[in-house]
C-alpha cells in the first residue's frame, strides 16, 4: 500500500521496473520530478522494492494526469512583489474609471444635443370658438369657461372633452396625491391654484437659512398635471355656486386689473390649505410666517440683513443685541425645526465669515404656550428636544403666551410661583409666528354659505367619505388642512337604531338591545367611522360597563351614553402633509372605482342615493409616525409609545425619509446636490 514519506531531491528507478513498464529514459526523469512533488520514496530506494507489483498503468497515471504538463529546463518565473501587483491593479481600475466616466460624459452631451430643436414647433391648431369667447351666465353674469383652450391640442385631449368635469382647487399635498392616483382616461381634470408649483413643505425651514435652495423644494405643477392629460388655471377661488355647480375664480390681468369668471364642475375637490392662526394677538405685521416659498425668501433676507447691520461700527451694543435676538413663537414641528436650522447657521457658518463677537451676542428664544415643545409627540421625544436645545443654548419658554408683538420687542405672559400672571418683554430683531392653522378667507365664505351644516370655526367639516357637509352627496369634497372629518358617532345613533329595528321588526324608541344586537351596531359604527375601531375592541366590557341595571340589555339612553363616550375619545386628524396625502390617494382610488361603476349604474337607472358608500369604504387615517429635526440630531415618534432619538445617524435617516418622499426625480437630485454643497462649501450667505 502506498505511503507518503519525505523524499530527497534524487532517487533512481530500477531497471527491471523500467523494462517491465516500458518507461523511456525521458519518462523516467519526469517520474523522478513528479515523485519529488508527491513525496513517494526514500533516498536510494528502488521503485520495485518500495512499490512491489506496480503496474505500467499506475506509472502512466502518475506521469500523465488529466492534463499533460511538460517541464522545461528553464528556471521557474519569479512572483511579482505585492507592490507591483497593487500598482498594476490600481492603474487598471483608474483607467477603467476614466473610460467609464468619459463614456458617460460623451453620452450626456449626445443626449443634451438631442434636446435642442432647430425646426419650428408651431402649427395650425383648432380652438373652439366658445373657448376663446365664452358665454356669460351665473348669478353674477360672468364668463363661464365651459371649454378649455387646449381641449383640442391632441387626440387624448379631445377624447376627454365629454368626460365628467373634475375641478381641484389647490396644488398642495392632497391635490398632487389625487392627481398621481387618478386614472387619466376617466375625467376631464382641471386644477386651479394661485401658484404654478408644488411646494415640498416639510423641508421649508431648511431653505430659510440656505441649507437648501428654493428650487430644490418646488416642482412645476404643469408637469404633474400633464401626466393625467389635465388642464391648469392660475387663479384664486373666490366663491362656489352650489346650485349651479360653478366655481368663481379671480386673477389679475397684464394691466393689474382683476378679472373674474366661472368654472363649471361635476365633481369639486377643495384642497386650498390653511393660513396661520393669529390667536387675536396684536402686531403680527412685525412677524414672519412660514407657509410659502416667498415667506422663506423673506426670512432668509431678514436674517442676513440683521447680521450685516450688526457688523456696522455705528451699531450700539444694545442695538446689536436686539438685532441678534431671534424669537420663534410656537413650539410645534415648524417652529422647532426653524429654531434648529437657525442655530446650525449661527453655530457653523457665522464664525467662519462674520466677526466672532456676533456669535457671543446671538440669542435664540422659543416661546411655547403648552408645558412642552412638540406637545403632539411622545413625552420622551419632547423632553429629548428640550434637553438638546438647552445644551445648544436655545432658550425654551414654556407655559408662555404672546400678548403683543411690537417692532423692537415682544410681550408675553407667564404664570408666577403663586399662580399670578406676570408680563415680560423680550427685545427682538426677528420673530417667526408659527402657532397652528386657521381657515382661509375662501373657506370662511364657503362655511357661511352652508349655514348650520358647518359648525367648526377652524376648518370645513366633512363626513367620513370626505364629502363636504351641507352639499349634495357626491358633488363636493374637501381634503387637507382646510378640512376636518366629523366623527359624531352619537348623532348617528337614531339612524343605527332605526336600521336595526327595521331589520328586527321592532320599535326603535322602546327596543332593548341585546349583546348580539350590540355587536351588529358596533359593526355598523366601525364601517361608518373607521377611526372609532380602536375604541370598539372589547365589546363585552363596553356592554357590561354601560348595562347599569344589569338587565343584559341596553336601552336608548344607555346606548347613547356609550356612543358619546366613544365620541369624546376621538380626536381630530392632524393638519399634516401625511394626512393630506392619504386623503388625496383615497379620493383618487374612489373616483376611479366610481368611474368604472358608472356604466352599470346608468344601465340600472341608479342616479340618486349614497353612491360613495355603495362603491367604496369610508376614509381611515393611518398614522405612519412624525419626524422633527432639532439641530444635528432628529427625533422619530412612531406612535403607540415607540420612538427614536439620535445624533447624526438620525439626521441621515430623517433626510432619507424626506428624500424618498420628494415628488420627482429632479427634486431628489437637487436635494442631494444641496446637501453635498453645504458639506463642501457651507451655506449660502447672500441676500436674494
Amino acid at each position: 500500500m502506498l505511503r507518503q514519506r519525505a523524499v530527497p531531491a534524487r532517487f533512481h528507478l530500477g531497471g527491471n521496473v523500467a523494462r517491465r513498464c516500458a518507461i523511456t529514459p525521458w519518462e523516467q526523469k519526469c517520474l523522478v520530478y513528479r515523485a519529488s512533488n508527491v513525496r513517494l520514496l526514500h533516498s536510494g530506494q528502488d521503485v520495485q522494492k518500495s512499490v512491489p507489483g506496480i503496474r505500467k498503468a499506475s506509472l502512466r497515471q502518475l506521469l500523465y494526469p488529466r492534463q499533460v504538463r511538460f517541464v522545461s529546463g528553464k528556471p521557474l518565473p519569479q512572483r511579482r512583489s505585492w507592490i507591483l501587483n497593487f500598482v498594476y491593479r490600481s492603474a487598471a481600475w483608474l483607467g477603467g474609471s476614466i473610460v467609464f466616466i468619459g463614456i458617460g460624459v460623451v453620452g450626456f452631451f449626445l443626449y443634451d444635443a438631442s434636446t435642442y430643436r432647430e425646426d419650428l414647433s408651431f402649427r395650425d391648431i383648432q380652438v373652439s370658438e366658445i373657448a376663446l369667447r365664452p358665454r356669460t351666465g351665473g348669478p353674477k353674469n360672468l364668463p363661464i369657461a365651459e371649454v378649455q383652450i387646449d381641449d383640442d391640442d391632441s387626440s387624448e385631449m379631445k377624447s376627454q372633452k365629454d368626460k365628467p368635469k373634475l375641478v381641484i382647487l389647490g396644488g398642495g399635498w392632497g391635490s398632487v396625491a389625487l392627481l398621481k392616483t387618478l386614472n387619466p382616461d376617466e375625467y376631464h381634470i382641471t386644477l386651479v391654484s394661485p401658484t404654478n408649483y408644488f411646494l415640498f413643505t416639510p423641508m421649508l425651514p431648511s431653505a430659510t437659512v440656505g441649507t437648501l435652495e428654493f428650487r430644490s423644494l418646488v416642482e412645476p405643477i404643469r408637469r404633474i398635471v400633464c401626466r393625467v392629460k389635465g388642464h391648469f388655471i392660475r387663479a384664486s377661488a373666490e366663491n362656489i355656486e352650489f346650485s349651479e355647480k360653478l366655481v368663481e375664480l379671480s386673477q389679475k390681468d397684464n394691466n393689474g386689473k382683476e378679472v373674474r369668471f366661472y368654472l363649471p364642475y361635476d365633481k369639486l375637490v377643495i384642497a386650498v390649505g390653511s393660513t396661520t392662526n393669529p390667536h387675536g394677538v396684536k402686531g403680527l405685521e412685525h412677524c414672519h410666517f412660514l407657509k410659502d416659498i416667498d415667506d422663506a425668501q423673506k426670512i432668509r433676507n431678514h436674517i442676513l440683513t440683521n447680521l450685516e447691520y450688526a457688523c456696522l461700527p455705528t451699531t450700539s451694543d444694545d442695538e446689536r443685541k436686539r438685532l441678534l435676538s431671534f424669537v420663534v413663537s410656537g413650539g410645534g414641528p415648524t417652529g422647532v425645526e426653524f429654531a434648529a436650522e437657525l442655530f446650525d447657521l449661527l453655530n457653523e457658518d457665522l464664525t467662519s465669515h462674520f466677526p466672532k463677537l456676533l456669535r457671543n451676542e446671538i440669542s435664540v428664544h422659543l416661546i411655547q404656550s403648552r408645558g412642552h415643545i412638540l406637545n403632539t409627540y411622545d413625552e420622551a421625544v419632547s423632553k429629548y428636544a428640550e434637553e438638546r436645545f438647552s445644551r445648544d443654548q436655545v432658550e425654551v419658554l414654556t407655559n408662555s403666551r404672546v400678548k403683543e408683538v411690537q417692532a423692537d420687542k415682544i410681550l408675553f405672559t407667564q404664570k408666577g410661583e403663586h399662580g399670578e400672571t406676570i408680563t415680560k418683554e423680550l427685545p427682538m430683531g426677528f420673530c417667526l409666528w408659527s402657532t397652528g392653522v386657521s381657515q382661509t378667507e375662501f373657506c370662511q365664505k364657503v362655511s357661511a354659505a352652508l349655514g348650520s351644516a358647518q359648525t367648526n370655526r377652524h376648518a370645513l367639516e366633512t363626513d367620513t367619505h370626505l364629502r363636504l357637509n351641507g352639499t349634495p352627496l357626491g358633488d363636493v369634497y374637501a381634503i387637507g388642512d382646510c378640512s376636518t372629518v366629523q366623527n359624531n358617532v352619537a348623532d348617528h345613533l337614531v339612524t343605527f337604531l332605526r336600521t336595526l329595528a327595521w331589520e328586527k321588526g321592532k320599535d326603535p324608541e322602546t327596543m332593548q338591545i341585546t349583546f348580539g344586537e350590540w355587536r351588529e351596531v358596533a359593526q355598523k359604527v366601525r364601517k361608518r367611522f373607521p377611526q372609532a375601531a380602536d375604541h370598539l375592541k372589547r365589546l363585552d366590557k363596553l356592554f357590561a360597563a354601560y348595562d347599569k341595571d344589569q338587565s343584559g340589555t341596553l336601552d336608548f339612553g344607555e346606548m347613547r351614553e356609550l356612543l358619546m363616550q366613544i365620541d369624546s375619545k376621538l380626536t381630530s386628524l392632524p393638519a399634516t402633509a401625511q394626512r393630506a396625502h392619504q386623503q388625496g390617494q383615497y379620493l383618487g382610488h374612489k373616483f376611479n372605482k366610481m368611474a368604472r361603476a358608472a356604466p352599470g349604474l346608468r344601465v340600472n337607472d341608479v342616479r340618486d342615493g349614497d353612491l360613495d358608500e355603495a362603491v367604496y369604504k369610508a376614509f381611515e387615517y393611518h398614522h405612519l409616525g412624525s419626524l422633527a429635526y432639532i439641530g444635528n440630531s432628529a427625533v422619530f415618534d412612531l406612535g403607540n409609545g415607540w420612538n427614536l432619538t439620535g445624533g447624526l445617524w438620525a439626521v441621515y435617516a430623517w433626510r432619507s425619509v424626506y428624500f424618498a418622499q420628494s415628488v420627482s426625480f429632479r427634486t431628489r437630485i437637487l436635494l442631494a446636490m444641496d446637501w453635498a454643497k453645504r458639506a463642501l462649501f457651507g451655506r449660502d450667505l447672500m441676500n436674494w
